[in-house]
């Protein structure tokens, strides 16, 4: 095969639809977060924030690392799981050694800093990869037993697959990331086969459970968010006010932005240094809906729910089952955490610091999300009917004569 024909079904097998939508995503993203730290860079002197910055930076290299994944064989990549495991592992461990918090939750260990001086620090947070590791992971434990899925053994073990890394994230106080890894453990293990017993028998110990969960492994401030959503008057008003004054300043600003919004950068609590917290991060979506209105956060939804339908389809067409799990999964985890962000800035569901995929500032998320992204490609080029390709030999001699 020549080398034009090699480029030609490099092109052939990409899945650009999947691509190009969400590298724009990611560029509408970096487009929100400018307009929420508008007022920083302004102030530092620069064209754009460093939040802004980091994102572009992180986004970039993750698009990179994502072609080159397409590229690889998905089944070679799940054959690496038992590495990818105990990489995964000890990189969660080494919070306990190495991880910070943040200022205003300094017992959440969640980060690794990276580059730390006293006006400049980056950091990344481990459970954005694990999770791209737990998909590879959980996948090949799954085709592991597929034949006998079912059975008692085979299901105790992939919850305790899934309990490891979910209990590590939850003793670094990350009780977000831990709830995505677990809609994304129950969701694979709905769409691998697993009977609807074992899910009834599962949800009635989680209940079960409940008043154990709630007084030995959910933090204080955990217990005033989940209060002030469902049950505001337990909460005296001054604590109430408090908890939700995020949630409250996001959910006016979509308000203020009404159908078509205040203009790019002509949000009133977006331009505002007393505007929505964090808006650059978990409350960016509160962003779109003041300064490009109610039509903005629906055409931003359509997308982010495309990329996921997209996702499952690719999974759909899948050869084995290897392809239609890793798919899968990806869909779990964008879906999941698209959900708990829009409901958190809606104030349907407590705050418990979930970015919105491809559109929230960090560098791990935007960096790790493409990385799923290149696995997904990859199940997309690895499933593609190739046409045969005709070639001819010519100057080949043998020692055989004619007869």
């Amino acid at each position: 095969m020549g080398k034009k024909s090699t480029i030609k079904y490099a092109l052939k097998e990409t899945d650009f639809l999947l691509f190009i939508t969400c590298v724009l995503t990611t560029a509408f993203g970096a487009l929100m977060v400018s307009s929420a730290t508008r007022n920083d860079a302004i102030e530092a002197g620069d064209l754009i924030s460093r939040e802004c910055l980091i994102m572009i930076l992180a986004a970039g290299v993750g698009i990179v690392a994502c072609i080159f994944i397409s590229f690889l064989d998905y089944d070679a990549i799940v054959g690496l799981a038992p590495f990818i495991g105990g990489f995964c592992i000890l990189l969660l461990l080494s919070l306990f050694i190495f991880g910070e918090g943040t200022e205003d939750r300094p017992e959440a260990i969640c980060w690794i800093p990276i580059i730390k001086t006293e006006s400049f620090s980056v950091k990344f947070q481990p459970s954005e990869l694990v999770k791209i590791g737990f998909m590879v992971t959980f996948t090949a434990h799954i085709e592991a037993v597929k034949d006998n899925i079912n059975s008692l053994k085979n299901v105790i073990f992939l919850a305790v697959h899934a309990l490891i890394p979910i209990g590590i994230i939850i003793l670094t106080d990350d009780l977000g990331s831990a709830i995505v890894f677990a809609i994304m453990f129950v969701g694979m293990m709905f769409v691998a086969g697993v009977r609807l017993r074992y899910f009834a028998v599962a949800a009635g110990a989680v209940v079960a459970m409940m008043p154990l969960l709630w007084t030995k492994f959910l933090a204080a401030f955990h217990k005033r968010r989940i209060l002030a959503i469902y049950y505001p008057s337990a909460l005296s008003d001054e604590v109430y006010r408090d908890v939700v004054y995020q949630q409250q300043r996001g959910l006016n600003a979509i308000g203020s932005g009404q159908f078509w919004g205040d203009g790019l950068f002509k949000g009133t609590y977006t331009q505002s240094a007393a505007g929505v917290p964090v808006n650059e991060s978990d409350m960016v979506f509160t962003v779109v809906g003041e300064e490009l209105g109610f039509a903005g956060c629906i055409a931003l939804l359509a997308v982010l729910a495309f990329i996921v339908a997209k996702i499952v389809s690719v999974g759909k067409k899948s050869r084995n089952l290897t392809g239609s799990m890793l798919c899968f999964g990806a869909a779990f985890m964008i879906g999941a955490q698209t959900i708990i962000n829009i409901g958190m800035c809606l104030m349907l569901l407590p705050s418990i610091g979930i970015t919105l995929p491809f559109m929230s500032a960090g560098g791990s998320s935007n960096l790790c999300i493409y990385f799923a992204i290149g696995i997904v490609m990859s199940v997309y080029r690895f499933n593609r009917n190739r046409s045969p390709v005709n070639f001819r030999l010519t100057h080949v001699s043998t020692p055989f004569a004619e007869t």
